[in-house]
């Protein structure tokens, strides 16, 4: 499935991010990143994708409730070992979710809404191109430049970009 190769391509762009950089600059703040550092933005994508998988046999996905592990954020090999983690669990058969979420930081309502398994990855997919993004600005300001050329470019850009070159 179409799905599968995508997130598969951008968790191998990750993985080369990672050894692209040093233990030091994957925690080091960034001031292109408002202090973030590449280790966080990198957790921030684990996570997700650690809530949807916890959440599938529960059928309620809350991605609110993240670990927020400081060991991902700050170890480099951490992070690459959950990469794979995350990839050898990904693969499973569509079925109906509920995503619950609160509406606001001082608003106590829950909101609970209809969702699927696959929905739930695309917005993964989606969500990581965007923390991609911005660990493309710190690798740049690390003077690193990604392995990819479309590392951090969401598919239809290219794809538009592609259709203006012709």
């Amino acid at each position: 499935m179409e799905l599968f190769i995508a997130i598969n391509k951008s968790f191998e762009q990750l993985n080369e991010a990672l050894s692209q950089i040093s233990e030091q600059q994957y925690i080091s703040p960034s001031a292109n990143l408002s202090g973030a550092t590449i280790g966080q933005h990198m957790r921030h994508i684990i996570e997700l994708y650690q809530c949807l998988m916890s959440g599938y046999d529960a059928e309620i996905v809350c991605y609110d409730h993240r670990k927020r592990d400081i060991e991902i954020e700050t170890s480099k090999k951490l992070a690459g070992q959950m990469l794979t983690e995350i990839l050898s669990s990904i693969n499973r058969k569509n079925k109906e979710l509920k995503l619950e979420s609160w509406l606001g930081d001082t608003d106590p309502s829950i909101v609970n809404l209809p969702t699927n398994y696959y929905r739930e990855l695309m917005y993964n997919l989606e969500h990581s191109v965007h923390h991609m993004a911005l660990i493309r600005v710190g690798l740049k300001e690390l003077s690193t430049e990604p392995v990819s050329e479309n590392f951090g470019i969401a598919s239809s850009t290219i794809r538009y970009k592609q259709q203006c070159a012709q």
